[in-house]
């Protein structure tokens, strides 16, 4: 990471409910690439690629409980793991969502 990132360079909508100067890169990193797998614009997913890689960000959602499915296979095309390597894709919620779109 040659460059120096800050959370706010990332959309104000992908962490409304946490205090964004206690996020941290490092600490956070779970979270942080989960929020912009799920709800990010391109260019969310542009500036984690560059901070994480594509290899650590799909070795971060491959232990993911639930992520979108759209979310899942865009990570699983982009990295070239299968579908079936993620936690995600084998686990389904207890709970199932009311909409399913």
């Amino acid at each position: 990471m040659s460059q120096s990132y800050k959370i706010l360079d990332f959309s104000p909508h992908l962490f409304w409910d946490v205090d964004k100067e206690k996020l941290n890169f490092n600490i956070n990193k779970s979270q942080i690439i989960h929020q912009v797998l799920e709800y990010g614009l391109l260019q969310d997913w542009i500036l984690i690629s560059k901070i994480y890689g594509i290899a650590t960000i799909a070795e971060t959602a491959a232990n993911f409980r639930q992520l979108e499915p759209k979310a899942l296979s865009f990570i699983a095309s982009l990295s070239g793991k299968s579908k079936k390597s993620f936690k995600c894709y084998s686990i389904k919620p207890l709970m199932p969502q009311h909409w399913n779109f």
